[in-house]
């Protein structure tokens, strides 16, 4: 299973890369391995300011529909549009060409409530 260690992880499974003021957000390899093959990527909270643990889009696989929740307080600047055409993304390449939302986050303080890799594998069992 991969989790990089450069990244930050939140209790729901979504990872968090910090590039100053903006994070770009997706699910981790463990929560696509769970939910297994990806169909359908929705987000229609672009360009809307949303707080910490909001629900900001669904993924839906095969068996079930599980909803994404925003790791930081920001306005969501960024949508990954080929995921709907290739939502598959998720699956092959969950941290990078899978990546779901950027932020532009405005609370700074909240980047340290992250877990970090270690912490994540911790609460997997990894």
């Amino acid at each position: 299973m991969n989790i990089p260690a450069e990244l930050k992880y939140t209790k729901d499974h979504e990872w968090v890369r910090i590039d100053g003021d903006v994070a770009t957000i997706g699910i981790t390899d463990f929560a696509q391995g769970e939910l297994g093959d990806i169909v359908y990527v929705e987000v229609e909270t672009l360009d809307e300011t949303l707080d910490r643990e909001e629900v900001f889009g669904t993924v839906e696989a095969v068996k079930t529909v599980s909803d994404l929740f925003l790791p930081l307080t920001g306005e969501i600047t960024e949508f990954n549009e080929s995921l709907e055409d290739e939502p598959e993304k998720v699956n092959s390449d969950p941290y990078g060409e899978g990546w779901m939302i950027r932020v532009k986050f405005s609370e700074a303080s909240e980047v340290d409530d992250l877990l970090s890799a270690d912490d994540y594998k911790a609460l997997i069992g990894a």
